[in-house]
C-alpha cells in the first residue's frame, strides 16, 4: 500500500511516519507542499500515486486561528478542500484528522459522531468547515476526530506543565474544561489500522476516560515524581483570545465498530515521559 502523509513534519505527522512500517510511505512537510495550493498538492499526489492520502497538516494555534480566521480558513479548510479534490481525481482513499473543537462544549455526555457541529472558535470553525466540504467532495472519506493531543515531537501540555514545575513550585490550571487526552504514538498506529481496514465515515479516536486540564497535570507531575504543587483555577482566570468548549469528551463507540480500543490516558503518561525522557 502505498502512502502520502501530508504534515508529516508535525507532531502527529511525525508520529505516524515513525510507527508506520511495511508499507510505502512517503511523508511531506509545508517545504515539500503547501496544502493552501492546489496544484502544489495535485502534483505531488501525481507523482506518489497513493492508496491513501493521510492530511494530518493543520493550524492548530487555536488562539493564533483566532487572532487570524484567514489563515486558519486558508490552510485548515482549503487546505483540506484542495487534497480532497486530489483525492478524488486520482481515487486515493483520504483520512482527514479534525478535531473535538468542532462542538461547542455545552454537553454532559460523550459526543456521538452524528452530533450537530457548532464550534465556538475560529479554529473549530475552520475544522467544521473542512469537514462538511471534504465529505461533500469525497463521501467514502475517513475523518477521525481527535482531542488533547499530546506527545514528545512538538509543543503539548505535558511538556508545558513539566518545564513549568521545573521552575516554579506552584503552578495554577484550569479545572473547568474537560476532555480526552490522547497520545499520539497510540493514535497513529490507529490510523495505520483504520487505513488498512478501509474505514469511511466519521470516527472518534481519543485514548480512554477523561479529565479536565488540572487532573491531567495532577497525573503528569506525580507519574514525573515532582514535587511542585498543582492548584485548580478558573478559564475566566486565563483569559485566552479564543473560547474553549467546557466539555469536549467524544464517545468511543465509532472506534469500537473497528474492533479497536484504545487505552486509558492514564496508561499513556508513562510512555511519553520515557520517550520525552528528562526535561531540558
Amino acid at each position: 500500500m502505498r502512502v502520502l502523509i501530508f504534515g508529516a513534519t508535525g507532531m502527529l505527522g511525525k508520529a505516524l511516519m515513525r510507527v508506520w512500517t511495511d508499507d510505502e510511505v512517503t511523508g511531506l512537510g509545508s517545504a515539500d507542499a503547501d496544502i493552501r495550493v492546489p496544484e502544489q498538492v495535485q502534483a505531488q499526489v501525481e507523482r506518489v500515486k497513493p492508496d491513501w492520502i493521510v492530511l494530518s497538516a493543520a493550524y492548530t494555534d487555536v488562539d493564533g486561528c483566532e487572532l487570524n480566521p484567514q489563515l486558519a480558513n486558508a490552510v485548515n479548510t482549503q487546505g483540506a478542500v484542495n487534497i480532497a479534490r486530489a483525492a478524488a481525481r486520482s481515487s486515493a482513499k483520504l483520512l482527514f484528522v479534525s478535531t473535538d473543537y468542532v462542538f461547542d462544549g455545552k454537553n454532559t455526555q460523550p459526543y456521538e459522531t452524528d452530533h450537530p457541529r457548532n464550534p465556538i472558535n475560529a479554529y473549530g470553525e475552520s475544522k467544521a468547515a473542512a469537514e462538511k466540504k471534504t465529505l461533500e467532495i469525497l463521501p467514502e472519506a475517513c475523518v477521525v476526530r481527535t482531542s488533547w493531543l499530546f506527545g514528545t515531537d512538538g509543543k503539548c501540555f505535558p511538556d508545558t506543565i513539566l518545564k513549568l514545575a521545573a521552575a516554579r513550585p506552584q503552578i495554577e490550571v484550569v479545572n473547568d474544561q474537560r476532555g480526552c487526552p490522547t497520545y499520539t504514538d497510540e493514535l497513529a498506529e490507529v490510523v495505520v489500522q483504520l487505513c488498512r481496514g478501509n474505514a469511511q465515515g466519521i470516527i472518534h479516536c481519543t485514548n480512554a476516560g477523561d479529565c479536565t486540564w488540572y487532573e491531567f497535570a495532577r497525573e503528569i507531575l506525580t507519574l514525573a515524581g515532582s514535587s511542585t504543587k498543582v492548584l485548580p483555577t478558573t478559564s475566566e482566570k486565563f483569559v485566552r483570545p479564543a473560547n474553549r468548549p467546557r466539555y469536549s469528551v467524544l464517545s468511543s463507540a465509532s472506534l469500537g465498530k473497528y474492533g479497536i480500543a484504545m487505552r486509558a490516558w492514564q496508561q499513556t503518561l508513562p510512555d511519553y515521559l520515557l520517550q520525552r525522557g528528562p526535561a531540558a
